[in-house]
């Protein structure tokens, strides 16, 4: 049995984004970003939670994460495996995304790879909120049609 979750990220950014938030950013899609430069230098447990590609491990799909500036902001999409080790790392990249998130609502989600049902992850008026889903009761539930 594998410790794997599978995560989703999808938002848009503050046109305003922080140069330091941005770096930062970037640094964690790109696996080899590290640089004298940075003053991430002084992290040698870093790891780049957003920077694989290709084919998916245990989640099927792919991994992938881009970046893009728009006209008037930035905008994240990113699907990776993480171990579980790795989440309150991830979930301390996910504050800072959404305190610079454009707008409240989801910004992306977390489930065990195994599971079928994930945690949201939600920006509500810049602060990080998890909220776990569950399975929907088949006798109460609508079906679309």
């Amino acid at each position: 049995m594998s410790d794997v979750f599978a995560v989703d990220l999808a938002l848009d950014l503050s046109p305003n984004l922080p140069d330091a938030v941005l770096a930062h950013l970037r640094r964690h899609l790109e696996a080899d970003s590290a640089d004298d430069d940075s003053d991430e230098v002084d992290w040698p447990d870093f790891v780049p939670l957003l920077a694989d590609r290709g084919p998916a491990w245990r989640i099927g799909g792919l991994l992938t994460g881009e970046l893009v500036q728009g006209a008037d902001h930035w905008s994240l999409t990113a699907r990776q495996e993480i171990h579980a080790e790795l989440l309150p790392d991830l979930f301390a990249l996910a504050e800072v995304l959404a305190f610079n998130a454009r707008t409240d609502g989801v910004i992306g989600q977390v489930r065990f790879y195994e599971d079928e049902v994930p945690e949201l992850l939600v920006s509500r008026s810049g602060t990080l909120v998890k909220m776990p889903l569950r399975e929907a009761d088949p006798k109460t539930s609508r079906h679309l049609p």
